[in-house]
């Protein structure tokens, strides 16, 4: 099977997820500075969440440049991903609406914890699929940066039900580990003779 509609369907559900977690910035009562004064923690975590959905987009789009073919596994995987990415406007509101409390920011690390693990999923599906001489085996190697951010996700959420600054810290770390595209995926590509 072809990847073309996978890549389609994902990439339209992420601009969806960005649609709805702007429409849940809402506008406020007033004219004045002050009145924008209260949108800073709804604003700061729609920042966040909207470059996490640029993360997850620009890797997943660089992930499937490398993929042949797609099974049955890999679009489970990838809708399992998109499940988790589809709660990211949800915990977005409530954790800013809430002024980063302490059980949203965890919720809010929870959803980045179940995504991060339905994209390593979705990457050994793909694996499975192709083979360990493909090549995403070939790119994704041992996954480093993969299990890193998980355990900061992992160690991030009790920590956000006593200190929710460490946590949010950490959330910001995993967000400048992925910020530049995943380059073992394109550098594969090139070293295999692919554009």
């Amino acid at each position: 099977m072809g990847k073309n509609r996978l890549e389609a369907f994902s990439d339209g559900v992420l601009a969806i997820i960005i649609t709805i977690m702007v429409l849940e910035m809402k506008v406020p009562h007033g004219s004045d500075w002050q009145t924008l004064q209260t949108l800073i923690p709804v604003f700061f975590s729609y920042v966040l969440s909207f470059v996490y959905v640029g993360i997850y987009w620009n890797n997943h789009h660089h992930l499937l440049h490398a993929v042949k073919h797609v099974s049955a596994s890999v679009l489970w995987a990838n809708l399992h991903l998109l499940f988790w990415l589809s709660l990211l406007p949800f915990v977005t509101g409530w954790m800013g609406e809430n002024h980063f409390a302490s059980a949203p920011t965890a919720l809010y690390g929870g959803v980045l914890l179940m995504a991060g693990l339905a994209y390593w999923i979705l990457v050994h599906c793909i694996i499975t699929t192709e083979g360990k001489d493909s090549l995403v085996a070939k790119a994704v190697g041992k996954d480093a940066k993969g299990l890193i951010s998980v355990v900061i996700y992992a160690a991030a959420i009790p920590i956000a039900f006593f200190h929710v600054v460490p946590a949010l810290l950490a959330y910001l770390i995993v967000t400048f580990i992925w910020l530049v595209p995943d380059r073992r995926i394109e550098k594969t590509l090139l070293e295999n003779g692919h554009s």
